[in-house]
C-alpha cells in the first residue's frame, strides 16, 4: 500500500506539473513513464540495499553470538536462566530450562538471538523479493494517473489525471485503514490532502514556468 501511494503521489504530481508548464501530450507522457521508471527503480534499489543491510547486520549478530555459545557455554547458560528468572521463573526451574536449550547449539543459539539481540534468524527477509515487490508496487500507483494520457490529451486528460489521482488515493487510505483499524474517513481525507498538496504544488510551479494547458 505505500509503495502504490507513494507511485501515486509523486506521478500524478509529477504529471500535471508537466502539464501545466503547457507540453504536448507525448511529452507529458514521456515524463510520467520515465517518473515511474525512475521511482520504481529507485524504491526496488533502496528496499534491496536497505534490507540487504539489515540481513548482513542480522548475520554478524548472530555469528558473534554463535561464537561466544562456543567459547563460553556456561556464562551463556547463567545469562539465559537469569533471563528466564527475570521472566518469573524459579532458580532451579530457570537453570533445567537453560541447561536443556543449550544442549542443542542450533536451539541455543536461535533462543539466545530472541531472547538477548531480540532477532529472529527465520524472519530474515529476501532482498530480491522485497526489491521486486517495491518496483511493482510503486509502477502499480504510478500507472494510474497516466491511463488518462494513454486515452486522450489536453484538459480532458488532465481532468481524468486528478479524478483518478483522488480516487486512488482515497481508496489507498480506505485500505490502509481497514488494515490499521482507524477512522476510514479520516485516513482517506489524510491521504486524500496530501496528494492534492503535492499536485497544486508541481502544478502551480508548472504554470509559472510554462503556460497552462489548453
Amino acid at each position: 500500500m505505500f509503495g502504490v501511494s507513494d507511485g501515486l503521489v509523486s506521478n500524478v504530481a509529477l504529471i500535471l506539473g508537466v502539464a501545466a508548464a503547457g507540453t504536448e501530450a507525448s511529452t507529458v507522457v514521456l515524463a510520467g513513464v520515465s517518473g515511474l521508471l525512475a521511482g520504481a527503480a529507485s524504491m526496488a534499489a533502496g528496499e534491496y540495499v536497505s534490507m540487504k543491510a539489515q540481513n548482513e547486520l542480522v548475520e554478524r549478530e548472530l555469528e558473534i553470538e554463535r561464537q561466544s555459545l562456543a567459547r563460553n557455554p556456561v556464562k551463556e547458560t547463567q545469562e539465559l536462566a537469569q533471563i528466564y528468572m527475570m521472566r518469573g521463573l524459579e532458580e532451579s526451574e530457570a537453570n533445567t530450562l537453560a541447561t536443556a536449550v543449550m544442549a542443542d547449539p542450533d536451539v541455543a543459539l536461535e533462543v539466545h538471538a530472541r531472547e538477548e539481540l531480540g532477532v529472529d534468524p527465520d524472519s530474515v527477509g529476501n532482498p530480491v523479493g522485497a526489491s521486486v515487490s517495491s518496483f511493482i508496487a510503486f509502477a502499480i500507483g504510478a500507472i494510474i494517473p497516466l491511463i488518462p494520457w494513454f486515452l486522450s490529451e489536453g484538459t480532458a486528460a488532465r481532468n481524468g489525471s486528478i479524478v483518478v489521482g483522488l480516487l486512488a488515493a482515497a481508496t489507498v487510505g480506505t485500505l490502509l485503514a481497514y488494515f490499521t483499524e482507524r477512522s476510514y474517513i479520516r485516513t482517506a481525507g489524510r491521504q486524500v490532502f496530501w496528494a492534492v498538496l503535492a499536485c497544486a504544488l508541481t502544478w502551480g510551479i508548472g504554470a509559472w514556468l510554462g503556460a497552462t494547458i489548453v
